[in-house]
């Protein structure tokens, strides 16, 4: 004790205190907002809703996912992935998969709005992780589409192009339009980062700028094409290919037309 308070007006005995308290305050802060968040998730559900959501589960994802979700080779953990990111794979038809590729596809989706419910119920047991947004983030009269084309053109336009088309990706990977894509889905896109999406948490893009993104995005839905052919909304490739297509058809069908006259 006697050699430790020597110590005390050391030079560098102030810095060791400040991360210390850091450390400690930042791991409270950690396991409180943890526990708050677990809690809040599962207390929208019923027992009802997880139970059902658990027998959901064991039939339709346990193969690839694992009995417990704790994932297997042929599928990821599901431990922390929250309520959110179920619904948006199941509720978009992602999941279950059809066949196993770069990336799942939207298609027809398997189970009805309560089955998919009970599926981010149970999952959302398994550990904290992002919620199913609340309706307030979800109304677009509320939002605000010129900022959201702001933030939609700084974080999303390189893939998903800035008209919202979607795009290629390497590998046989895309970025999906996100054209009449529900509000709730796209919310959650932006929570939990699906497939080769990036995830956008609360410090990242907060909740009002994620309700500006989606107010641009349903509002160029309503946009028409003043230019006429939208031609896919994929920029100078795809009208620069027009014109040449056409073009050199116009060309040669005139020279054809040219040398047939002279003979």
């Amino acid at each position: 004790m006697k050699a430790l308070s020597q110590q005390r007006r050391h030079p560098l005995a102030v810095l060791v205190l400040m991360v210390l308290a850091l450390l400690l305050s930042g791991g409270l802060y950690a396991v409180a907002t943890t526990t708050n968040e677990a809690k809040a998730q599962t207390e929208s559900y019923t027992a009802q809703d997880i139970e059902e959501g658990e027998k959901l589960f064991v039939a339709n994802c346990s193969t690839c996912h694992g009995l417990e979700g704790a994932g297997t080779p042929s599928g990821p953990s599901l431990v922390g992935v929250g309520a959110a990111a179920v619904d948006f794979q199941v509720g978009t038809g992602r999941m279950p998969m059809q066949a196993n590729g770069p990336q799942a596809m939207d298609k027809a989706v398997q189970f009805n709005d309560e089955q998919v419910r009970q599926f981010a119920a149970y999952v959302a047991t398994l550990g904290p992780g992002p919620a199913v947004p609340e309706e307030q983030y979800l109304d677009v009269a509320q939002g605000n589409a010129a900022n959201g084309a702001k933030v939609f053109l700084a974080n999303c336009a390189m893939c998903h192009n800035a008209a919202g088309a979607g795009g290629a990706l390497t590998r046989g990977k895309y970025a999906p339009s996100v054209m009449n894509v529900e509000e709730k889905h796209i919310y959650e896109a932006m929570q939990t980062g699906p497939q080769n999406m990036p995830v956008f948490n609360d410090a990242n893009i907060t909740p009002e700028e994620k309700l500006d993104v989606i107010t641009y995005l349903k509002t160029l839905e309503d946009n028409p094409n003043p230019g006429g052919f939208g031609l896919g909304a994929l920029g100078p490739v795809s009208e620069g290919l027009f014109v040449w297509t056409i073009g050199l058809a116009v060309i040669i069908g005139f020279t054809v037309w040219l040398t047939s006259r002279s003979a």
